[in-house]
């Protein structure tokens, strides 16, 4: 769909990247091709010399790719976007591109543990050094960043906490040091958040999570706002090889259809599932961008359409209360991983974030009875059934461990 900006999103995710092809399909066909021929020896050097447009080799272009990209790109609202193997190819090919020895990043705390271990070890082995700060404090932000500042890289709401960060102000102070702001928005996805109408340069997506919402695709996507950083990021891209394949990028392509529908009702059944959390006697907090009750309600509402379907609990009993509510539940799966059409539960302590290492865990937030819940499609009355039988084994061996030490 070549006009996509004065549609409404819900047709943006059925048409965007959808063009004219061959033999009229409407999907994209899977061009499940490593290699491309040429009409001619002058056609295949006018390519390589980027005098014409066309497709070479996968790794460089593909056109079931490039429709997947480009339909991300119309959901941000960006100029292009780069398919990416997975998250962390994302998160390396960003840093690969905007950064060289003797830079300085500052990095929200509470992120994805595999982009704080990427940043402690193979970039600080290339010489970039970083400071992990809470993005949602500005003048933390502002205390960070130094003369060699090059990006300040937030995700927000952090994962796993769901502190929220003010895109707008970061980006008014990240901009007047002349300092690129990259925003992971895997949490919120497109149908809920849109960075770069809020100030930021770059946004990438675990494209694993809500974009392609079936948990059966890894992936990640990088989108810009115009073709000079494009070209450069494309460079940084095929040079590396963090490249998503044909077939993957059918698969999240077909995935962004149903984006706002399912949007809508991860929503609606969080905010039930955590109104209910709320007043249940064996939480002991709780963050959700819904609730009233969250310390960034109000920034949430200026820049989100829709709070998510991302709960963090902690629990009375702390870990091990977290972890027989684990072990507990029946329709919840235990698994790492968000935004899919099944909800799911984990610890990331011993999980996701293990790899950071506990200090820097606790700076950014992160106890080790923090359990985090990312609330499917299923009906929220079967969530609910579940999370209270759960709980009720919890809370009875936590009446048990009192009588003991009473």
């Amino acid at each position: 769909m070549k006009n996509h900006s004065k549609v409404g999103f819900e047709t943006k995710c059925v048409h965007s990247g959808i063009d004219e092809y061959e033999y009229g399909s409407v999907v994209p066909p899977i061009y499940q091709t490593s290699t491309f021929k040429f009409k001619s020896a002058q056609h295949g050097a006018s390519l390589f010399a980027g005098e014409e447009k066309g497709y070479i080799y996968t790794r460089m272009l593909n056109p079931t790719v490039q429709a997947m990209e480009d339909a991300i790109a119309a959901l941000e609202g960006g100029h292009k976007a780069l398919g990416c193997g997975s998250g962390m190819a994302a998160v390396h090919t960003i840093f690969a591109a905007l950064t060289q020895a003797g830079d300085h990043v500052v990095c929200s705390s509470a992120v994805y543990g595999p982009t704080t271990t990427l940043l402690n070890t193979i970039m600080k082995k290339f010489g970039v050094e970083t400071t992990f700060v809470d993005t949602s404090n500005l003048d933390e932000v502002k205390k960070a960043i130094k003369p060699n500042t090059k990006v300040v890289y937030v995700e927000t709401p952090g994962n796993p906490t769901l502190c929220i960060s003010d895109l707008e102000e970061v980006s008014k102070i990240a901009h007047k040091a002349n300092v690129k702001v990259v925003v992971d928005n895997t949490f919120m996805s497109p149908a809920l958040q849109n960075p770069l109408a809020l100030g930021a340069d770059v946004v990438m997506h675990s494209l694993t999570k809500f974009l392609n919402g079936h948990a059966d695709v890894v992936g990640g996507i990088v989108v810009v706002k115009d073709e000079e950083t494009y070209q450069h990021f494309r460079k940084t891209l095929n040079q590396t090889g963090g490249v998503i394949d044909p077939f993957n990028s059918f698969l999240v392509h077909r995935g962004l259809k149903t984006l706002a529908i399912r949007m809508d009702k991860h929503c609606e059944s969080a905010q039930t599932i955590a109104e209910w959390l709320e007043k249940h006697p064996m939480i002991d907090s709780i963050r959700f961008p819904g609730l009233k009750s969250h310390p960034d309600y109000q920034i949430g509402l200026k820049q989100h359409k829709g709070p998510g379907g991302m709960i963090t609990i902690e629990l009375k009993g702390g870990l091990e209360a977290g972890r027989l509510m684990m072990n507990s539940v029946k329709l919840f799966q235990l698994a790492v991983s968000l935004g899919g059409v099944e909800s799911l539960i984990q610890h990331p302590a011993s999980m996701t974030h293990f790899s950071m290492g506990k200090e820097a865990r606790l700076a950014g937030g992160i106890t080790d009875g923090l359990v985090r819940i990312s609330v499917g499609i299923e009906n929220v009355k079967d969530l609910i059934a579940d999370l209270e039988q759960a709980l009720k084994k919890v809370e009875e061996a936590h009446l048990k461990d009192v009588e003991v030490h009473v």
